[in-house]
This record gives C-alpha cells, structure tokens and sequence, in this order.
C-alpha cells in the first residue's frame, strides 16, 4: 500500500496545477500547501475546490515556504526562475520537477540543490513518452548516419519554450544512440537560402496551434525507408498521473538527481 503523502503544488492554480491536485486527491493524498505568484487573484482559493473536488480547508498562498510546511514533496511545473527560487526557500526534502526551458547554468543549479533534496526531473512524466525516450535511443544506436534524425512536436499556443522539454528529451535520447553529446548533433533551425541539411546532425521542427496538449514524433529516414516513432497526449491528467507516481517514489529516496526512467525501472 502506498504511503499518504503531504504534497505541495507550485502553480497550484494553472491549468496543470489544478490536474496535480486532482490526481493527487483521487490518489489517497493530502493537498498540504500550493502556491502562486504575489498578486494572483487565487490567492486564498481552497486548494480542493480548484481541483475540482471537495475543499479541503487548504488556501492558496504566495508565500513558498508557508506553502511547503510539512510537505513531503514539492511538485512544480511552473516556469525556470520560479522553479529555482522554490527549490532554495521552501524546505522541501523531495521535489518533482516538470518546469522545461532551464539553462545551463539553470540545470546546475538543480545539480547542486539535489545533493541535499531528492529530485525527480523529467521533461515529460507520461509513460508512453518515458518508453518512446527507449525506443529512440535503441533506434539510434542501430541505425547508420545514413539514417536522418528528426524531432517533431506540437503544442498549445501558449505554450512558451521551443522546443519542448519533451522534444530536446527525445533529441537527447537519439544523440546517446549515437554516443555523442545533443549540444554536439542539435542542427540549427531550417532557415533561408544556405539551409542544407547536414549528415549525421539531429534537427527539430515546432508547431504551436490551438489546445494541443502535445504531439511529439522522431523520424529516422533513409534513402529507401522511414521509421517513424510517436506519442500522442489525448488529455492533461496523463502527466499529473506520473507526477503523483514520480512523487511517491522519490519521497522513499536519498538525496539525488533522478528521472523518470528511475521512477520506471525502464
């Protein structure tokens, strides 16, 4: 049986804070803080009710640290500077990180914070997604350069970074296949009259179109043949499902850096 958890929401008002705190619910644990930004007008909203359940006496608040109190696990998919700030003032001693869009210097900054917190960071938390990163990196290693490499996703137009946390993921994932660094294979954007595509390299394309929550497909293509491998998100709740898994495994852990394929066991 899985130990009750105290989780706590950051964003906890957002589209994909709302599905954290339903999932979280309906999976036997208590909502025990969420935050949002200073001014937000959810400030002081029950935290249940904007999941889309009972209330559970819980408040919005805009203070991380009083938000965090008592928490097991701090989930947040928020946005870099956010993300940073609460992994340096809530107190939290676990955290489930979704937040894409980090620098380099941003990821050694979480580096540096999961020598005393556990860490579970992931571009994407579904399954199918964390099984295709496997499929990717095993087609990679057994297919030539002859074989072109292409990563493709669509997302909501609201969405702000490009490409996705998932996409440089895949990308990622095809760049190990091939025993080399992504910062190395990554092609510059198709752009212009001297846009050639180089061998070997590994491109991306972006859509941002209407309410999608996310379609992500890598192309593997040959003279003579294509392999295409794809995930498709039908509904929100597929992440916040793997988050609140993410959160129960990681808060067993020591303090570390740890992904989905962790969680997994893939």
């Amino acid at each position: 049986m899985t130990t009750r958890l105290n989780i706590a929401i950051a964003g906890s008002a957002g589209r994909m804070g709302r599905q954290l705190i339903g999932a979280a619910l309906r999976a036997g644990h208590a909502v025990s803080g969420g935050s949002e930004a200073p001014g937000s007008d959810q400030i002081g909203k029950d935290l249940g009710a904007l999941g889309g359940l009972e209330p559970n006496g819980v408040t919005v608040e805009a203070d991380v640290a009083r938000a965090a109190q008592g928490a097991n696990v701090w989930i947040d998919f928020t946005v870099p500077a956010a993300t940073l700030s609460a992994l340096s003032t809530s107190g939290a001693p676990a955290f489930v990180i979704g937040t894409t869009g980090f620098s380099e210097a941003e990821e050694q900054q979480i580096k540096a914070a999961s020598a005393s917190a556990a860490i579970v960071k992931a571009g994407n938390f579904s399954l199918g997604v964390n099984l295709l990163e496997a499929l990717v990196k095993q087609a990679a290693a057994r297919l030539g350069e002859d074989w072109d490499i292409e990563v493709a996703e669509t997302h909501h137009r609201h969405k702000v970074d490009a490409p996705s946390g998932t996409a440089l993921m895949l990308g990622d994932a095809a760049a190990q296949g091939r025993g080399q660094p992504l910062g190395e294979l990554r092609a510059a954007p198709y752009d212009g009259a001297d846009a050639k595509r180089v061998p070997g390299e590994i491109g991306f394309s972006v859509r941002r179109s209407g309410g999608v929550i996310g379609d992500h497909e890598v192309t593997f293509a040959s003279e003579m043949e294509i392999l295409s491998l794809r995930h498709t998100a039908l509904d929100r709740a597929v992440f916040a499902y793997g988050a609140i898994k993410a959160a129960e495994w990681v808060a067993a852990q020591p303090p570390g850096l740890y992904d989905m394929s962790d969680v997994l066991g893939v």
